[in-house]
Parts: C-alpha cells; sequence; structure tokens
C-alpha cells in the first residue's frame, strides 16, 4: 500500500512548505509557491460506485480551496488523515477530481476584455466540425467552447487583453473555416463568477 509522502522544506521567507504526493514516487509540480498534489487522467467513474455524503463534503472543501492539507481537510469533514486521503485518492482515480489548480486574476493580469461569440454553419458535417473544434481548441484566448441548441449553433468565451487584440483574434477565427455568421457581445461587468460546483446532497 502507498503511503503519503511528507517532506517539509524551508521556504524563502522562513516558513516551512510541506510537499505532499498520494503516490509514493511522485514529485509534485510547483508553480509560485503554489504546490499542486497530482494531474491525473480521468477515468470512467464505476457504474456502482456511488459518491457518499463525505465524498461530497470533500469535494465541497476542495472546491474552495485545493491548497488544503489532507489533514485540515479531514478536520473539515470528520476525518482523521489516513482515510481521508484514500477517498481523495479515489476521487481521483474516479475522474471526479479533474485536477488541482491556481485560479488567476485575468484582470491583473491585463486580460480584461470578455467576449462571449456565438458562431452560425452552413455545414454540419462531421468533418467541419472536427476542423473546426481542433482549430478553435488551439486557440488560447478560448477559455470555453460549446456546441448550442438553439438559434446558434456554437457558443466560445473569450478573453483579450484589448480591442486590438481580439481584432487580431476574430480574423483567425473567421480564417480558420467557412463560417455562416460569427456575433461577438462584450461583456461589460462580471457579476458572478464561480469554480465550485453546487455539489447535490447524496
Amino acid at each position: 500500500m502507498t503511503k503519503p509522502l511528507l517532506r517539509p522544506r524551508p521556504a524563502n521567507d522562513g516558513l516551512v512548505l510541506e510537499e505532499f504526493s498520494i503516490y509514493e514516487g511522485y514529485c509534485p509540480r510547483k508553480w509560485n509557491k503554489v504546490l499542486l498534489m497530482t494531474d491525473l487522467a480521468a477515468h470512467v467513474l464505476e457504474p456502482n460506485r456511488r459518491l457518499d455524503a463525505i465524498d461530497r463534503k470533500i469535494l465541497m472543501v476542495l472546491q474552495e480551496d485545493a491548497s488544503l492539507s489532507v489533514a485540515e481537510i479531514g478536520d473539515r469533514v470528520g476525518l482523521s488523515s489516513t482515510p481521508c486521503w484514500k477517498r481523495i485518492q479515489r476521487l481521483e482515480a474516479d475522474g471526479v477530481i479533474l485536477r488541482r489548480v491556481a485560479l488567476v486574476d485575468q484582470n491583473k493580469i491585463g486580460l480584461g476584455i470578455s467576449v462571449f461569440v456565438s458562431v452560425e454553419s452552413a455545414d454540419h458535417s462531421e468533418a467541419w466540425l472536427r476542423t473546426f473544434a481542433d482549430a478553435v481548441s488551439a486557440m488560447p484566448e478560448v477559455m470555453e467552447f460549446y456546441r448550442m441548441a438553439g438559434d446558434v449553433d456554437y457558443m466560445l468565451r473569450v478573453v483579450v487583453a484589448d480591442m486590438q487584440s481580439y481584432d487580431v483574434f476574430y480574423k483567425k477565427l473567421i480564417g480558420a473555416v467557412p463560417l455562416k455568421n460569427v456575433t461577438s457581445r462584450f461583456a461589460m461587468e462580471k457579476i458572478k463568477s464561480v469554480t465550485a460546483l453546487p455539489v447535490p446532497a447524496a
């Protein structure tokens, strides 16, 4: 049975950072002092495996602060470290927890404009969709990309620094594949934006 690896390391500011990995021999990646536990490939959740109330509490805690130690998470959900760690490991292996990331303020890195781009296509063939999906997925400005039901075929959420940057993106988009219509809607104010899913009760 694998065990958590805990390796205290002094930080530059005198604090002690605790490196944690749920897999023996796995070295956690670090970025700006944010310690990531794992980046696991998603697996299909076994059909007979259900999330119980404690699993759901763990998910709510991690969605609010994934930097918490296993001991802190366990305290919040009423478990000791080992059973809490095993549950987190299972949730990751089952693909319920996809990965752990740092959330960045887009305005503070100079990406102050959000645009919702609706796309209509005259071609609905599988080959066209594959070409379009590959092209759009490769554009770093696109944060989300959906195929829609209703009066538009696709919806994109795009972030850019300014109008000139959006114009560059727009030309790249319309040059990728033939499109029937593209409509851009610019967000004036972000009223609500959350990343935590509302985990249903068991």
